[in-house]
């Protein structure tokens, strides 16, 4: 499958989409595989493993693709309101407030939007989830939506909030601002399980305590592929 991502500007060197595998946070690259820097049982059953080796975690992190902020935004304090320069581009829009007012990440100022210069186009039956990039520190949170972006080929921007009303300073260029996971569309249904259900999770979770290490990955875990 394929995700096609097009320019809306006519800027040669505009910061391109990547991979998420290709923005792998800092924090997660520098956190030991293990409690010590030595592989271990823990005395419980299990090992000393961390973050580092829970592949839900990396497989969140490198899902879809990630874009990033195309120039520099630096954002002032006056009189306990938020202002927002950028460097380059049409690259900040507001929300009035009243779009959103109970809004759980609402604030008493507008809802400032970053500007998405690629537009996104997915095969037929696929949609994309905009998210704020997984388990990444950031002065800033999106509002996550989903698009069908099989229909709608056009930039989808990104309203979202500063975290700290009082926050000032630069959000640097080359920042990510969007993960972006395209998905099958697919009608689902809720049911619950019974007794096969049951024996099956107990019969998953014996297979997952006969080892000590990299029990989800070595047996269950799938691989994904975004290039």
């Amino acid at each position: 499958m394929d995700i096609t991502f097009t320019s809306i500007i006519d800027y040669k060197d505009i910061e391109k989409p990547k991979p998420a595998s290709q923005f792998i946070p800092d924090w997660y690259k520098e956190v030991e595989s293990y409690v010590g820097n030595k592989k271990a049982t823990n005395g419980q059953g299990g090992s000393n493993a961390t973050i580092k080796k829970c592949m839900p975690v990396f497989d969140a992190i490198t899902a879809g693709y990630i874009i990033a902020l195309p120039a520099d935004v630096f954002v002032t304090l006056k009189n306990g309101e938020q202002y927002f320069e950028w460097s380059d581009f049409s690259l900040i829009q507001f929300h009035p407030v009243e779009q959103a007012p109970n809004h759980p990440a609402k604030k008493p100022h507008p809802y400032p939007k970053f500007m998405n210069p690629w537009a996104i186009k997915t095969p037929k039956g696929y949609s994309t989830l905009f998210v704020q990039p997984f388990h990444r520190e950031a002065p800033f949170t999106i509002l996550p939506g989903i698009v069908d972006t099989d229909e709608y080929f056009a930039p989808v921007n990104f309203p979202m909030v500063i975290n700290d009303p009082n926050f000032e300073g630069l959000i640097p260029k080359g920042t990510p601002i969007a993960q972006v996971i395209p998905f099958k569309r697919e009608s689902w249904a809720m049911k619950f399980g019974g007794i096969k259900e049951y024996e099956e999770q107990k019969t998953n979770t014996r297979k997952l305590q006969g080892k000590f290490f990299d029990r989800y990955k070595s047996m269950f875990r799938q691989n994904k592929e975004y290039k």
